[in-house]
């Protein structure tokens, strides 16, 4: 936690992340077109935001591109503004709304936590139902065959369709596999109007990175493949940072969040 602080306390780093909340998904040349620093300047304070998870970072094709992560502000908010009882503060939401303007050929959700636990404990949390239904109240049926369909189980809601697949399986390392049907067994928990405009969209995926890193791992979920304006992207975004919350509550203390005990597949 006094690493976001300190990273924060430069007024260089904190234009830095004002540049990606206007526009997240940024690469160096980008962040750096129109400073009043030299190159290896913005690269230095990037590598602090960085080293103190407030960017995470993806490849896309040569170029590496920056993002603004949730994760330490969530666990500010978690340690501090939810025990005072005050509601969601301003720079949430406009780190909220900066995920959600995430160019439409760039990876729409990145989030990166790190987590006292190991890769093999964070892998049965992600695939085991035992866990999954602990942490996100989410069951699947599969034999985790690459290709394979899964069918999801939401608090009784089962969701099959044969497109609903894995996409890899690399036990304690990697794992994607796209995203479920809105069937019509969600349209009484969606709403009529939000259940329209998800069923016309096409399936998304999503893909978990673990990095084991000494006596922590680091987890980053990548969720793209949205269509422009979708309704699902904003519900997975809304959704994630809760649920990857919990899970790693769960995983640190033996219990999730209390506020996903009775939760569901995404948050509106």
């Amino acid at each position: 936690m006094a690493d976001v602080f300190k990273a924060l306390a430069d007024p260089s780093r904190r234009h830095l992340l004002d540049r990606l909340n206007a526009r997240n998904g940024q690469s160096l040349r980008e962040l750096s077109e129109g400073l009043d620093m030299a190159r290896q300047s913005v690269s230095k304070h990037l590598a602090i935001l960085e080293a103190a998870n407030l960017v995470t970072t993806i490849r896309h094709g040569r170029e590496k591109l920056h993002y603004l992560n949730v994760a330490p502000i969530n666990e500010i908010a978690e340690r501090w503004i939810d025990r005072f009882d005050q509601e969601r503060v301003r720079t949430l939401a406009d780190l909220k709304r900066a995920l959600e303007e995430t160019p439409m050929e760039k990876p729409q959700f990145v989030y990166t936590t790190y987590i006292r636990t190991t890769p093999e404990r964070l892998w049965q949390a992600l695939t085991e139902p035992s866990f999954t239904r602990r942490w996100w109240q989410v069951t699947f049926q599969t034999d985790w065959v690459v290709g394979s369909p899964m069918t999801w189980d939401n608090n009784g809601i089962v969701i099959a369709d044969p497109e609903q697949i894995v996409l890899e399986f690399c036990p304690y390392r990697r794992l994607a596999y796209t995203w479920h049907t809105f069937t019509p067994e969600l349209k009484e928990r969606l709403g009529d109007e939000i259940f329209a405009q998800l069923s016309r969209e096409r399936r998304s995926r999503v893909v978990f990175d673990i990095e084991p890193l000494g006596e922590t791992v680091k987890l980053t979920v990548v969720h793209d493949d949205f269509e422009p304006g979708s309704t699902a992207a904003t519900m997975v975004r809304n959704g994630w940072p809760i649920f990857l919350s919990s899970l790693k509550t769960l995983l640190e203390t033996g219990e999730p969040l209390a506020s996903t005990r009775t939760g569901g597949l995404t948050a509106r």
